[in-house]
């Protein structure tokens, strides 16, 4: 098997395979150097230091992204502002210098940017002037210490400060985390301070200070810092506490544990993993592979994302639209699964960590890197942040973590956990070796493997290949020569010597990347998706121009996909490639000719130019069944403009329209206008979202109406009230949930629009009032079935 275009050169400059030179550093590579505590159990697969691996292709541009498109742009002064002037502006907004400080330092190692090194001091340097002699180090003010978030605040400060000292060796860092957790063991206790009471999510949040505690234990050697952590799993087992390991080694059950919020939950998990490192108590991992298992089988997203509405659901209750896959969660997930392949040396914890990283995680950055998206649907559009909340926080240390874990060495053991361009850096017999990754994947299943060194003697050393769960048998060449490789824990081991010299030892492997058509199951029944190799693609409207609206636009199950090289304009890393399959449109809405030619795009950067996209799309037996809103095509409009713009008629009740802009005003509506003249018998409006400030209808002034326009320029004329409607008030919305239908039904009646009226509530800002709506649609006669669009 040679690659495209011939074989590769043996002294290829790297810079040619698009991935950066390595530094030849004599610092080690593995990630805890500056640890002074031998733990009962060592990893299998120790994490790498960032600056051992360099990356080119899709991983490449992401971590360039999140270096230079967001970590060196964000604002230190908005970091460090609840520090300075106590109290902060918002309960966690202590949380995101710590997340910074974590993600930019991984991200310094890698990149070795002298500007992100010198921003890394500064902040570090401005946190600890704001630490107060007891060592607080929050944004709080002395009446509500340790209440709300103030644990957590500390737990993200912990981190950061640890993270710096452990990659920079900054002692000033360390000397703040001392007295931080010094803080903390004086605070908090069986006969102190209550930890469950002084955080929320069933005290899992202040609990979740879990791991940096151990990280200051392993930085330090101190017990008392390893006494704190056993008590706070202790703390799980009192009457008010989550009862973590309790529920987690007998059902399983994450959304049956506390009150199944995923992100603190996992945060725990992640903890526990390092404290079973430290002590090698068996429950402790059992608890957390019992959790990994049932979020896989139940609770894990194709493009490997996991939670909705920020919590662990129902059994495979997984909707595509709304807050799917929170940004904090996901990254904490990735966590989760390199603390067990750490400790495990399994390849199933690398082969979800490149499912969620090639879709997921990747999905919710826009590939430029500022913006960050908190929920990352499967649908819709995505509703991308540049502002500075958890969630873009989090991601940039997700991306940041990746070079930790996409290879690690273990003596002469080498494993090669994420597939990509790249190549890896370390130390063997006192000779520095680079692991040359090269090939086009996962754009194409063509890896070729090739060791560099000084001198001509060969180079020991075994390979671990993950075997990708998608191809079982994927083709291993030795120099041009098929072979047969063991088998051990899900990666195929390549033993034996590599030699440099003239005829240089090359490995070939080739993944057959055909494009699989996967069928839905539970709530995804009757829809399909589109695979290829670890890559799921998305159906994206700036691909497809002229196309009917989305909701009805679907797949033939014996579809044939082909592969179409994406335009300059169109692609966001070097290689990418679409996805060409002829597709099918519900019969409501095709017209007379050919079926469409669809192109799909990988879900990692669909609609990042703000238009609508689609992973599951319906077959041809349901596009059949679909009954669509007689409004559909209609013209939008709406009494003022707000600052959240999703579209009324996409069938997603989870984009939706505000009219916030600060003011107040009588009455708020929302319409659509129409051509041609349709009969209505039954309408449905979805509401959108409750905020702090209102968002909904004050229905203590009037239930919301419904509004018909019987001519085409004619006057709005009430039809019937939304009666369904909740009680609210003002200031109160009744249980609102987001993209909750209500409908009306009333005679037949033949009308060119539809329009909903109510008043706005004020919530806790008498000084405007605003409303939202998520869907309005309308149906005539016949009662419609319940549609993919909502209604």
């Amino acid at each position: 098997m040679r690659p495209p275009g011939g074989e590769l050169p043996r002294a290829r400059a790297l810079e040619e395979r698009n991935v950066r030179p390595l530094l030849l550093s004599a610092w080690s590579l593995t990630v805890g150097c500056t640890a002074s505590v031998v733990g009962q159990v060592q990893d299998i697969e120790p994490p790498l230091r960032p600056e051992a691996v360099r990356f080119g292709g899709l991983v490449g541009a992401r971590l360039t992204a999140t270096a230079e498109g967001r970590l060196l742009k964000l604002d230190e002064d908005a970091l460090l502002a609840g520090f300075r002037h106590r109290p902060g502006s918002q309960d966690w907004v202590g949380e995101h210098v710590g997340k910074f400080l974590h993600a930019a330092t991984l991200a310094w190692v890698y990149t070795r940017d002298p500007k992100l090194r010198e921003k890394i001091d500064r902040v570090t340097a401005e946190l600890l002037k704001t630490q107060l002699a007891d060592g607080y180090l929050g944004t709080y003010t002395p009446d509500q210490y340790w209440t709300s978030w103030d644990v957590w605040v500390h737990k993200y400060c912990l981190y950061g400060l640890l993270t710096v000292h452990q990659y920079t060796g900054n002692e000033a860092a360390l000397d703040g985390a001392r007295k931080l957790g010094d803080l903390v063991c004086r605070t908090f206790g069986r006969d102190k301070r209550d930890l469950l009471r002084s955080g929320t999510h069933v005290g899992m949040a202040a609990t979740s200070i879990l791991e940096p505690m151990v990280m200051l234990y392993n930085a330090t050697g101190e017990t008392r810092y390893l006494d704190f952590c056993g008590y706070i799993v202790w703390s799980w087992s009192q009457p008010h506490g989550p009862h973590l390991l309790e529920s987690l080694l007998s059902h399983g059950k994450v959304n049956q544990t506390a009150n199944g919020k995923a992100y603190e939950m996992m945060s725990n998990l992640v903890g526990l993993c390092e404290l079973y490192r430290v002590t090698g108590k068996a429950d402790y991992l059992k608890a957390c592979f019992n959790a990994w298992q049932d979020i896989v089988d139940n609770r894990m997203y194709l493009t490997g994302g996991t939670s909705l509405g920020e919590h662990f659901q129902a059994d495979h209750h997984l909707p595509n639209t709304g807050h799917v896959s929170e940004n904090c969660a996901q990254v904490t997930w990735e966590q989760l699964n390199v603390e067990l392949l750490r400790l495990t040396g399994e390849a199933r914890f690398a082969e979800v960590l490149e499912t969620l990283i090639y879709n997921h995680l990747f999905a919710s950055q826009h590939p430029q890197g500022w913006k960050i998206c908190y929920f990352t649907p499967l649908e819709g559009t995505k509703p991308y942040d540049g502002g500075i909340n958890c969630c873009t926080s989090s991601n940039s240390r997700g991306v940041a973590l990746i070079p930790t874990f996409a290879y690690s060495v273990k003596g002469r053991e080498v494993y090669a956990n994420l597939h990509a361009q790249a190549s890896l850096g370390f130390d063997l017999d006192g000779r520095h070796v680079v692991l040359h990754q090269s090939g086009d994947y996962p754009d194409r299943g063509y890896l070729h493997y090739e060791v560099e060194a000084a001198g001509t003697e060969p180079v020991s050393f075994a390979l671990h290949l993950r075997v990708p769960a998608w191809c079982p048998e994927p083709q291993v060449e030795l120099n041009g020569s098929d072979l047969q490789v063991r088998r051990q824990d899900g990666y195929a081991v390549i033993d034996g010597q590599w030699r440099i010299d003239r005829r240089p030892t090359v490995v070939e492997v080739k993944f057959p990347l055909p494009a699989q058509l996967l069928e839905g199951a539970f709530e995804n029944d009757g829809l399909l998706a589109l695979r290829r190799g670890p890559l799921v693609y998305a159906l994206d409207e700036a691909d497809n121009p002229g196309l009917p609206p989305l909701v009805g636009v679907g797949l033939s199950e014996s579809a044939e996909a082909t592969v179409a090289e994406a335009s300059p304009a169109q692609r966001t890393w070097p290689g990418e490639q679409l996805l060409e399959l002829p597709g099918a449109v519900a019969p409501a809405l095709a017209e007379a000719g050919a079926l469409p030619v669809l192109r799909l795009r990988p879900f990692a950067d669909a609609g990042a130019t703000g238009t609508r996209f689609r992973v599951w799309l319906p077959d041809q037996d349901a596009l059949k069944r679909l009954r669509f809103s007689l409004l559909v095509g209609g013209t939008e409009s709406w009494s003022r403009e707000g600052n959240v713009n999703g579209s009324l008629i996409d069938g997603d009740t989870g984009t939706f329209r505000v009219t916030f802009d600060g003011t107040s005003q009588r009455e708020d509506w929302y319409a659509v206008s129409l051509t041609e003249l349709v009969t209505v018998a039954r309408v449905v409006y979805a509401h959108g979202n409750c905020y702090h400030d209102g968002g909904w209808f004050d229905a203590s002034k009037g239930k919301p109406r419904i509004q018909l326009r019987r001519t085409r320029d004619g006057a709005w004329e009430d039809a019937a009230t939304l009666d369904s409607y909740p009680d609210t008030t003002a200031t109160e919305p009744k249980g609102l949930r987001p993209g909750q239908p209500f409908e009306v039904r009333f005679a037949p009646v033949q009308a060119y629009g539809v329009r909903i009226l109510g008043a706005a509530a004020t919530g806790d800002n008498t000084n405007q009032c605003f409303s939202s709506c998520a869907e309005l649609q309308a149906f005539g006669e016949e009662r419609a079935a319940k549609s993919k669009q909502g209604g």
